[in-house]
């Protein structure tokens, strides 16, 4: 939701609660209108922002599971192709909140069909790329918008669904790249090993193309937008409820990519499973990670604002427990701990997902409603992050302790996640002891 007013941040206080009211009666004249009915869900707007969702997660994942055909295709080293995925975490984290900043001087709906459009002809630029460099250039155009285009997709909540499913709603966006891992990939994977990899990328071209023309007919197109100006929406990151939530789905992230980085390697080693089985057991922690997205929608119900989050301090110490009994499996060779780790570690790695979006977009509501859009892509700027820095720290334990201490490693990461919930609750109480008006429900 954008705000409507004059001035890029309202002071805090009764400012901020004031634009958050203007800002939502200026939507009940074109917005409610389009909303569903009482007790329905999906519609086809809904379906087409987790499809694009779906999409975004597909061309991203994809490269890990048609690796070694893009190399042979290419004829260059598979590390230099993998390269790439650490190039697109890179440039995606850092793009995503600047993306963001600048698309909430646009109509949601404008700044979404851009990125679109730059998401399609960076998609069928991979499946056409004739050498490494073009295909590294493919791969960093879709990385400048995809975190944007997620960002701006939760936008469209007050929109296309009723205010009480807003956090099954956002559970289900994140969804969409969950779904990508445990089905999208594996038929890229396959449609790859029998076309040709370029095919793989092709069919989601034409995945994009579909569902832009959905959007185009159907999405709603009337939206206010806020002026603000560019470096005083981060502004919104002087509010410590802002900070300890980044700080959570970083080391949350973190802790499971020490692991989630090798989990091949230690599923073979370690877990008994044949090669030839892997896909199939990385189906299975998939299916997990997909419910982890999905319960995180009744995680974010659990009070507004900083709350939901800081909550969850004890699934944080259970991931860390989890990830832990992962080390110990390795190295007593207890093959079913190791297997019931790794399940348990998928169901835990995306409870924060829509928790956090509460805590970003209830906090930019109060005091930075110009913020919206960057505070709505503060998870996947965060969660990249922690992607980066936990894969480079399981390379390290990898390198210099084993495979088998790259649980223990991760429960770390998870411990200090737990810490930042716990102080982000206590912070969140001190704002309510201050002005009972915060408190959003």
């Amino acid at each position: 939701m954008e705000a409507g007013g004059k001035n890029g941040q309202s002071g805090r206080g009764g400012a901020g609660s004031a634009a958050v009211a203007n800002a939502r009666a200026g939507q009940k004249s074109g917005e409610e209108l389009r909303l569903p009915a009482p007790g329905r869900f999906w519609s086809v707007q809904v379906i087409a922002l987790v499809g694009m969702s779906f999409a975004l997660g597909m061309n991203e994942f994809l490269m890990m599971g048609i690796l070694p055909d893009i190399a042979r295709g290419l004829a260059v080293p598979q590390t230099q192709v993998g390269n790439l995925v650490s190039l697109f975490a890179g440039v995606y984290a850092v793009c995503t909140p600047l993306g963001a900043a600048v698309s909430s001087r646009f109509r949601r709906f404008d700044a979404y069909m851009v990125l679109g459009c730059i998401f399609l002809a960076g998609n069928a630029l991979s499946g056409f790329a004739t050498g490494y460099a073009m295909l590294a250039l493919s791969r960093l155009v879709v990385a400048l918008v995809a975190g944007t285009m997620v960002a701006v997709a939760m936008t469209f909540s007050p929109q296309v669904a009723r205010p009480e499913n807003r956090a099954r709603f956002m559970a289900w966006v994140f969804s969409g790249f969950s779904i990508a891992s445990v089905a999208g990939v594996p038929f890229g994977t396959w449609v790859a090993g029998t076309f040709g990899w370029r095919w793989a990328f092709h069919i989601v071209t034409v995945i994009i193309a579909v569902l832009l023309v959905v959007m185009l007919l159907t999405l709603p197109r009337r939206s206010s937008t806020m002026r603000v100006g560019f470096f005083s929406q981060f502004l919104l990151f002087t509010d410590p409820r802002i900070l300890l939530g980044v700080a959570c789905v970083f080391f949350g992230a973190a802790a499971t990519y020490v692991f989630y980085t090798y989990i091949s390697p230690v599923l073979t080693r370690f877990g008994g499973i044949a090669p030839r089985y892997v896909s199939l057991a990385l189906v299975v922690f998939g299916l997990a990670a997909l419910f982890s997205n999905l319960y995180s929608g009744r995680l974010a119900r659990r009070g507004s604002v900083e709350q939901p989050l800081g909550r969850m301090w004890p699934v944080y110490l259970l991931h860390a427990g989890l990830l832990a009994l992962l080390s110990l499996g390795c190295l007593t060779g207890q093959v079913w701990l190791v297997l019931a780790s790794v399940i348990g570690i998928g169901a835990c790695m995306y409870l924060q997902n829509s928790p956090s979006q509460i805590d970003y977009v209830d906090s930019a509501m109060q005091f930075h409603p110009g913020s919206l859009n960057l505070a709505n892509s503060l998870n996947s700027m965060s969660f990249n992050l922690g992607i980066t820095v936990g894969a480079a720290v399981g390379g390290l334990v990898k390198d210099s302790a084993g495979l088998a201490w790259l649980g223990a490693a991760g429960a770390l990461f998870a411990l200090a996640a737990s810490g930042c919930a716990a102080s982000l609750l206590a912070v969140g109480r001190r704002f309510r002891a201050r002005d009972p008006r915060l408190s959003m429900r």
